[in-house]
């Protein structure tokens, strides 16, 4: 799935950036394979949305996080 899909409170672990304008951006900014990841804030219009990635806060647009691919880590 990818980290746009992603819903409130989700976790996820990222599994692959897909390559875009951005990817070595957001591979610089803490989003690489194994790290994991929770969305925890969305704008009032839906775009950006922050995310908990690796102990700090992470806010992108939907189109940056949809070159993210993630695996849900299932709620226990």
């Amino acid at each position: 799935m990818l980290l746009s899909a992603l819903k409130r409170g989700q976790i996820a672990r990222i599994t692959r950036v897909t390559e875009s304008d951005f990817s070595e951006k957001l591979m610089e900014m803490g989003c690489i394979p194994g790290v994991l990841v929770k969305r925890t804030v969305t704008a009032p219009l839906g775009d950006p949305v922050a995310y908990d990635l690796d102990g700090y806060c992470l806010s992108m647009r939907k189109t940056e996080a949809s070159s993210i691919e993630v695996e849900l880590i299932p709620a226990e």
